[in-house]
């Protein structure tokens, strides 16, 4: 059997064939929203602190297979290996926010010159900003598992980035955006935080212990092999509710969705680049590498929608421009999980 083939046969039948069941996904929500609105009408429901309730216990099922895996002693020596917690932290918070406003600003207010009005494009820009102020915190976890990244590194490197979002967020989009006395939604920051890294760790640790101090190691690893698919199909169906709460908007804006997402994709291929090419130059392991670079390219879209709301509205253009970043962000993500998974080859094997 090829190494191609038996990657095909590790991925299974979802994962050989993810792109194709992403743009499925993403063009049935679009649908739903569009033809049976009742249907996110209904979920909208579920809502506490702007953060979906259905969206959150389908990521919570994406992440918690993934929890299981940690071998929480190398969350230990995690910490000591503080390379990749440095390539992350000043790619996400010393370049990320500065290069998403320079590249939106030239996009909108110098290409697109004539095609949007300056009004409209400052609200554009604040969506960008906005999104670059805020690194991924969940999806991070399904682009890591998808790269083989290690887990117990990329919970620790996401951890770190939670607390610096505590604290660099609101001054970051102030000093990008010119903007004074920013409300953060708390509620929302928090509540994510703990949805996706505090209960599916929790729930993932005490698994681990108690089936290892059952059945042993061995029977573990099978327990945890029949979560395979779970991750996926969550990643599916979380698809297609986040775009059908946006298929009308997708809908009736569709030049200017395109204007933004250019820029935007510009941007997370360039983060993902400085990420994962210093990691490269510092011979860190792509297991390590890999999460790097995916944590700044992605982004923690619950926090900028539900910051665009409340600070522009819901029918704004800087919310129109945070759902741009969800609709770019799978495709691009996938893109660039091929990209790792085909340049392997490059970085160092070892692993912690």
């Amino acid at each position: 059997m090829t190494e191609k083939t038996a990657n095909e046969a590790e991925l299974g039948f979802f994962g050989r064939y993810l792109t194709l069941w992403v743009a499925l996904c993403m063009v049935a929500g679009v649908m739903i929203g569009i033809y049976i609105p009742i249907i996110p009408a209904i979920l909208a429901k579920f809502e506490y602190a702007n953060v979906s309730i259905p969206v959150a216990v389908l990521i919570w099922l994406m992440i918690y297979p993934m929890m299981l895996k940690i071998d929480f002693s190398s969350v230990v020596k995690a910490v000591k290996m503080p390379k990749g917690l440095i390539v992350t932290c000043v790619t996400n918070w010393l370049i990320k926010p500065f290069t998403m406003y320079g590249i939106a600003a030239f996009f909108l207010f110098v290409l697109y010159n004539g095609m949007i009005s300056p009004e409209l494009a400052k609200e554009y820009l604040a969506g960008a900003v906005l999104l670059g102020a805020a690194p991924c915190t969940a999806m991070v976890f399904v682009w890591s598992h998808l790269t083989k990244g290690n887990p117990a590194y990329t919970l620790v490197q996401v951890a770190v980035n939670d607390l610096i979002i505590l604290f660099a967020f609101t001054p970051i989009v102030a000093l990008l955006l010119g903007v004074s006395g920013i409300a953060i939604p708390w509620n929302t920051l928090i509540i994510s935080v703990v949805l996706f890294v505090v209960i599916p760790l929790t729930a993932g640790w005490l698994t681990r212990r108690s089936y290892i101090n059952s059945h042993g190691e061995d029977a573990f690893n099978k327990f945890v092999s029949k979560f395979d698919n779970i991750t996926t199909v969550g990643l599916l169906l979380t698809l297609v509710i986040i775009f059908s709460f946006q298929g009308r908007v997708i809908i009736n804006n569709p030049t200017d969705i395109l204007l933004i997402a250019v820029p935007l994709t510009i941007q997370t291929i360039l983060i993902f680049g400085v990420g994962y090419l210093w990691a490269w130059g510092w011979k860190l392991p792509h297991d390590i590498a890999a999460p790097a670079g995916m944590i700044g390219a992605s982004n923690f879209f619950e926090l900028a929608v539900a910051v665009a709301i409340s600070l522009f509205g819901l029918k704004s253009g800087a919310t129109l421009a945070t759902v741009v970043g969800v609709l770019i962000e799978v495709p691009v993500m996938l893109m660039l999980v091929r990209f790792c998974n085909n340049t392997k080859g490059w970085f160092y094997s070892k692993k912690i």
